[in-house]
This record gives C-alpha cells, structure tokens and sequence, in this order.
C-alpha cells in the first residue's frame, strides 16, 4: 500500500468514528462529551433474559421451526430440538454427544415408549412444568426413569408417596422396586406398617407371611433386615408357638441338634450345596480331575480339573474357597498348595508346605476371612511326622507351630471351640488310639481320652485298625473329655474324605 492510499485510509477511519459519534459535532468535542471523570464500568443483566429466551425457543417448537430432530413414539412423531433435549436429559445428551448412530439422524424411533409420556416430557423440558395424574404417573416415573429426567421422577415418587394407604402399599412399593425409586421403597416405612395396631389382618401368621415373602423377593439384599423386622411380628400370638420354640432351641443350642433332628430341620436337597469328589487313586498314579455331585438332579459331572495329580492330601473349605494341602502325585510327597475359588471357579497356588507330606490332616481354626489352616503331621516319603504347620492368611506364608507328641499320619483332625483334635492315625509301629488337642492360644498340644478302637486311615471317626476297616462311629465330647457311640456305617471304610461345604449364595 502506498504512502497516500494509507492517509486516505486513516482519513476514511476518522471520517467512520467521527460520523459515527455525532456527525454534527467536532471530534474533540464529541470524545469530552462521553468522557466523565466520576466514570465506572458496570455489567448489565437482564433478569428475564433465559425465560424469554427459553419461552422463544418454545415458541419455535410449538411452531415446529429450527427442529433438527423428530421423535417417534408409538407412531406420533414429536419434532423438537436436540440441544433443549440434551440440556436436560442425560439420555440425550449421551444420545445426542457421543459416538452413538442416532446423533447423526434427523429421525430416532423409541421403542416402548408410551408416545403420551414421551410428549408430556418433551413439553417438560421447554416449560419446567408437567402435570401428574394418578392414571398416568406410573408410566410417567418409568419413561422418565428411562430418560434419566431425575427431576420429573423426584415428583412422581413425591406424587406416589402421597397417595399410599395400606390398600395400594404393595402394589406402590413392588413397581417403586422395580423402578429404583428408593424414596418409596424404605425400610422404616415397612418397619412402620409391621408394627402398626391398625394393620387389617386376620391372624399374625399373615404378617409373618408377608415379611417372609418380601424377604424371599430379594433374599440377598432384604435378609440383612429380618433380625430388625422380625422384633416387630407379634411371636407370642403366633398359633405355632411349639415350632417357634423348636426354632429358637436349634438355633441357641447347636450342640444339642442331634436330639432335636426332626423332618423340619432336615435340609431342603436345594440348600444344601454340591459334593466335590477330588483327585485320588487313578490305577496306578495320582488323579487330577474332580467330579461334583448335585443332589437335586442324583447326578455326578466331570468338574474343574487340579494343575497337578494327587492322593493321600488334606483338604479344606474356608470362606468359599477349597484349599488342597500337600499329597502325593504317585511318585513323589508333595508340598505344594492348590486353592478353587467356588465363586469364580478358578484355581490358584499358594505358597508351598515348608515340609513335604503326604497322608496329613487339614483343618481350619476360625470362622473368619483370615482363619488359619492348619496342616497335621503326615509321612515326608521317609519318616512319619509330628510336626505341624499354620497358613497365614494375612503374611500369606506357612510357619511351624508346636509339633504334636507323637507322629501321626492319616489321623483324622478336626477343629472344635476353638481348638484343634488330632485323632488316632499310624506311626509306622501300629494304628493309634490317642487323641491330643492343639490350643493356639497356648501353643501346646495336650493329650485327650482316647477313643475305644485303635483307627488309621480316620476319617472323623471312622478308619482302620490294622485287621479290619471299620464301620464303628464314635463321637468326641470336649466338655466331659469322653467318647461315645453312634450308629454304625452299613459298609466299613478307611481314607475315606468327608468335609462340609455350606451353600454360598454364589456357589457353581
């Protein structure tokens, strides 16, 4: 640009703010006449700006103008605009500014969607105002469920909770459920209506009922309530009061349960689990698979197989994990420890024995996550063993504890009220008789009186004598230090494997 373009150009500009000022005034004059020197800056709001705009932009929608896409519903087509939507929808908003299909079309189809509710919504989110009636708030709260409008589902439980009486409850509270509508959906309100004097029913047996069947509904999120809720259910004018008696004796007596057996505490075949048959003799070597009994169907199926062959090992269940101690794989006495997580039906290893054994007794001492295993004599390949180790749940390590007085290997051990029994076995001289028991607070084993057969190969009580396997059952009282006699097997056994697996909720 040349020397006189660029005057004329500046010349132009002062012309433009000149004009623009006050085309009949002076420069100078027109810039003092703006200019003050008690002059602040200051912001401007209109506080009606986002209403009027809103209600403008409402305007277009009831004009069908600007719409960028159309909803369809039950085949009504409902045009609207995409950044009202997602302004307050996160349905739409995640619809509308990701990466899903529908944020390209001009034309989106929900499928079962009441096309009345869809409507009321849209118009909900142009005006901030929707009405609730009884006869549509229910399909109203799931639509708005479904498009995540959490202020219109705030209302209609509002709305639902107002209009609650003991003869619409259930039904209320069975769609709040399934609708996750906690505000209607509330313990203390259940709590209430148990314990209401008012409550229209026959007998107590119909609250109880009613209790145990919304327990049921949801068993592993409601039991938590029942001790709570059950205080409130009028026990003493239940019309079985001697079954409620049965009840509360089995449950604060377990040591007595053998003399209180009856068909009604016989486990259903549902609950009581699976049986798990695992490794052993397999001709000539060690077997690594496992089969796993369901008495519902009176059928055994191939199950997870072990990562290594075994007989003669310890096995354990703690907190919905079997654990497989030590063994033999049909050459060589084993140290290694194989764990099967019931739930996720995996197996893992875990640190090794310190000794190797094979023949041992498992056991675990607690009920806690943390519990020890401990693992009980045995025979090394060379000697029988008196020694013992204790697994460390938290260290995840197995250390010696106090070895027993004598060696044992196929003894049957066993934890009871705290404390951990050795019984019986063989120490390469004979089949034993002696009993000791293993106080961990002490570390120190104590012996016990003995049982009345000589047992190796003991299975918590069963065994052989060195002449003969046995079908004799004895049973251990740790208060009175004795044993007595119980009904004997039909078929002498010894070696034989027995554990206790209780039903975990997930479970195979």
């Amino acid at each position: 640009m040349s020397g006189c373009d660029s005057q004329k150009a500046e010349a132009s500009k002062d012309n433009i703010s000149t004009n623009s000022i006050d085309e009949g005034l002076p420069r100078e004059l027109s810039q003092l006449s703006l200019s003050s020197a008690s002059s602040q800056d200051e912001f401007y709001c209109d506080k009606g700006h986002s209403e009027t705009a809103l209600k403008n932009i409402y305007g277009y929608y009831q004009a069908q103008k600007l719409c960028d896409v159309v909803l369809i519903a039950g085949g009504t087509r409902i045009p609207a605009h995409k950044i009202v939507l997602s302004s307050c929808s996160e349905y739409f908003a995640a619809m509308f500014t990701g990466s899903l299909r529908e944020a390209q079309l001009a034309e989106i189809t929900l499928e079962r969607v009441d096309a009345q509710a869809l409507l009321a919504l849209v118009h909900y989110c142009y005006t901030g105002t929707i009405e609730l009636r009884e006869e549509t708030v229910e399909v109203l709260l799931s639509t708005a469920s479904l498009l995540q409008l959490t202020t219109v589902t705030t209302a209609c439980c509002a709305f639902l909770k107002k209009q609650l009486d003991p003869c619409n409850c259930l039904g209320i509270g069975l769609f709040a459920e399934q609708q996750s509508c906690l505000a209607l959906h509330q313990i203390d309100q259940l709590a209430s209506l148990l314990k209401s004097d008012d409550l229209n029913v026959v007998t107590e047996e119909n609250v109880f009922e009613s209790l145990m069947t919304w327990v049921q509904h949801d068993c592993p999120k409601r039991e938590q309530h029942l001790p709570t809720l059950l205080k409130l259910i009028k026990l003493p004018l239940l019309s079985s009061e001697p079954l409620i008696m049965e009840a509360v004796k089995w449950h604060l007596l377990p040591e007595r349960r053998s003399l209180l057996f009856s068909h009604r505490t016989r486990p259903r075949t549902s609950t009581i689990g699976r049986l798990l048959a695992i490794g052993g003799m397999d001709g000539y070597k060690g077997a690594s698979n496992m089969e796993m009994y369901d008495p519902r169907t009176n059928s055994w199926t191939s199950f997870m197989r072990m990562g290594a062959k075994r007989l003669q090992f310890g096995v354990a269940v703690m907190q919905n994990k079997l654990v497989v101690v030590g063994g033999r794989d049909g050459l060589k006495t084993l140290n290694t420890v194989e764990c099967f997580d019931l739930t996720s039906l995996t197996w893992s290893t875990i640190a090794p024995l310190n000794t190797h054994r094979h023949g041992l007794g498992v056991a675990v001492l607690g009920d806690g996550p943390n519990a020890p295993i401990y693992a009980v004599g045995g025979h090394d390949g060379w000697i029988y063993l008196n020694s013992v180790e204790r697994w460390d749940a938290c260290s995840r390590t197995w250390t010696m504890v106090a070895p027993m007085a004598g060696a044992r290997s196929t003894c049957g051990v066993a934890a009871l009220r705290g404390r951990l029994y050795a019984a019986g076995g063989r120490d390469g001289g004979a089949c034993l008789r002696s009993v000791e028991c293993y106080d961990p607070a002490t570390n120190h084993w104590t012996n016990c009186a003995p049982m009345t057969r000589r047992r190796g190969g003991v299975s918590q009580t069963r065994g052989y004598d060195g002449v003969q396997y046995l079908c004799v059952v004895e049973v251990y009282d740790s208060e009175s230090n004795c044993w007595r006699k119980l009904a004997p097997l039909t078929t002498g056994r010894a070696g034989a494997a027995v554990v206790a697996v209780p039903p975990p909720r997930a479970m195979f």
